[in-house]
């Protein structure tokens, strides 16, 4: 059995397989696990770059929080925002939300434990039998964004190029500004509405607990549909939209930009959590439900549950 993608779907689709003793392997295209839980580290120290936060409600990954939090891997962060709109500025309150000292990543390859991830593993074509490049599988498991598995499935899977064709997704950047000391007012992370640049700005230094002077910005997607071809290029007009939405002075910051060009889905939430067709494909992520953490991770273990089911 083969689970493609290392994000937290394929690694908990992956952990419910190794449960029901149904062996299973994973292949990362990336140099890491973790997916859009991506952690980047700067001089040594992580910056959280794709997922912000996660939320807990269901009671399953709950238990999962509560391995993490006994492996000292989550901290309780904030259940209050700020946000700004036509208004001004004022607090949201919301769930608890967790952060991870040591990036949201160390929480994915935390979960995957024994399971065998290979990564820099990149996955050229999936076609029936199943097999991927040519290998042949009892079944295999997607967990990465439609348009990513689209490029994968041969058309004869017809049931599964018709779902990953069908979901939708929207770009985001995500920029990491390190300055040379805190020179913004006390907060967690805000909110932005309707504004041509910013969507989210969080502390990364509140975030993680060290209180480093690191904020970490992501854009709306207008924006970043155009810097797709050079994120880089956008950093400046990124820096510039988080000073004037803080009221930073002019003080130098070293400025890293990253690309999520599949950085949410954006179709209406269903109550199904995963596909599993005739074939033997399997598709899991966070387009089945609402795009949170949670949803991934459902989506995933429903998929190694149903997985083991037809194989065991």
């Amino acid at each position: 059995m083969l689970v493609i993608g290392a994000g937290i779907a394929g690694v908990a689709c992956a952990v419910e397989l190794t449960r029901a003793g149904v062996p299973v392997r994973i292949h990362e295209r990336g140099h890491v696990s973790g997916g859009r839980m991506a952690s980047k580290r700067f001089a040594g120290r992580p910056a959280d770059i794709g997922a912000a936060y996660f939320t807990a409600s269901d009671p399953d990954f709950v238990e999962v929080l509560e391995q993490w939090r006994a492996a000292g891997l989550v901290r309780e962060w904030t259940d209050t925002f700020w946000a700004y709109d036509t208004n001004g500025r004022h607090e949201v309150p919301g769930p608890l939300r967790y952060a991870a000292p040591r990036g949201l990543r160390s929480l994915v390859e935390h979960l995957a434990g024994p399971v065998p991830v290979t990564v820099d593993r990149l996955v050229l074509s999936v076609e029936p039998g199943p097999t991927v490049d040519g290998e042949a599988y009892d079944a295999v498991a997607l967990a990465m964004p439609g348009p990513q598995a689209a490029l994968l499935l041969d058309p004869a899977l017809a049931d599964a190029t018709g779902v990953v064709q069908a979901q939708t997704w929207s770009p985001t950047l995500s920029a990491v500004l390190r300055f040379e000391s805190r020179r913004w007012p006390t907060f967690r992370g805000a909110f932005v509405n309707d504004h041509p640049v910013l969507s989210l700005v969080c502390d990364d230094g509140d975030r993680r607990g060290d209180d480093a002077p690191v904020l970490v910005a992501h854009t709306v997607p207008e924006f970043a549909a155009g810097y797709l071809a050079q994120p880089s290029a956008a950093g400046p007009a990124i820096e510039q939209a988080v000073r004037d939405l803080l009221g930073l002075p002019d003080e130098t910051a070293d400025v890293h930009v990253h690309r999520w060009t599949y950085a949410k889905p954006t179709g209406e939430p269903t109550d199904v959590t995963h596909h599993l067709d005739a074939d033997g494909i399997g598709l899991a992520g966070d387009a089945f439900g609402a795009p949170r953490v949670q949803s991934a991770w459902r989506s995933g273990r429903d998929l190694g549950r149903a997985l083991a089911a037809r194989l065991g």
